[in-house]
């Protein structure tokens, strides 16, 4: 077992996953593989923060969660489990890896050495179709020496190049029903079908201190794919 983790690290460019499942808060729909969060960070959250705390609220997006990173000066598209997208099998995630490839010098320029984005990958509908009006990579996480950045600095080096995520309330607690209405029915990135969900973030400090999520009840994940529809792909950009 001890010789297999070198062996695992060679195929993980960054040694990890480029991005961890986030918990859900109460009430969210679940799937068999979710955690729920801890009581403490949903009262945070949804009731009291802790002093200088600062909720944040994004709309949930519903595609493939993706990653770019710069590692020795090469620009690498990755998985959420970090391994390469050129070398997937799945057709999304290797259109993924060619569009990363023509966008080399922006991501070059947008991350220092050992740095990653991580975003939402759209071009291919999974549980969501999207009409969307803006690339079909959206950024909800600059990762810098391995920590999370802030909103602010996430914001701050996409310099309005790539799209973030959108940004539904920033200020104290938020009930889910409060973010959910900010959200609307369609969200913000051109849901098709009713949007997924939200996600809460928690900063202090010029620090991420927390994440949680909230998916819609009745959301089915995969709807659209064909592996599980056996019909072709839907895409929301051709």
């Amino acid at each position: 077992m001890t010789g297999s983790i070198p062996a695992e690290r060679a195929r993980l460019p960054l040694g990890r996953k480029a991005y961890s499942r986030i918990a859900h808060l109460p009430g969210s729909r679940t799937g068999p593989a979710d955690r729920t969060c801890t009581p403490e960070l949903a009262r945070w959250c949804l009731e009291n923060p802790r002093k200088n705390e600062t909720v944040l609220v994004h709309e949930k997006l519903d595609g493939s969660c993706v990653a770019v990173a710069r590692i020795g000066g090469e620009v690498v598209a990755l998985g959420r489990e970090g391994r390469r997208a050129d070398a997937s099998p799945n057709e999304g995630r290797q259109r993924f890896g060619r569009w990363v490839s023509q966008r080399e010098a922006l991501f070059a320029q947008l991350l220092r050495d050992g740095e990653w984005v991580a975003g939402e990958w759209l071009a291919l509908a999974h549980g969501t179709r999207y009409a969307l009006a803006h690339e079909p990579f959206v950024a909800f996480d600059l990762f810098t020496a391995g920590e999370r950045a802030t909103h602010d600095v996430l914001l701050e080096r996409l310099g309005g190049e790539l799209q973030p995520a959108a940004l539904l309330h920033r200020g104290g607690a938020l009930p889910v029903a409060a973010a959910l209405e900010l959200l609307g029915e369609r969200g913000r990135h051109g849901a098709i079908d009713p949007a997924e969900g939200v996600v809460y973030r928690l900063e202090r400090e010029g620090r991420v201190t927390g994440l949680a999520k909230y998916v819609r009840p009745g959301k089915v994940d995969g709807s659209y794919l064909p592996e599980n529809t056996g019909r072709p792909p839907v895409w929301n950009v051709r």
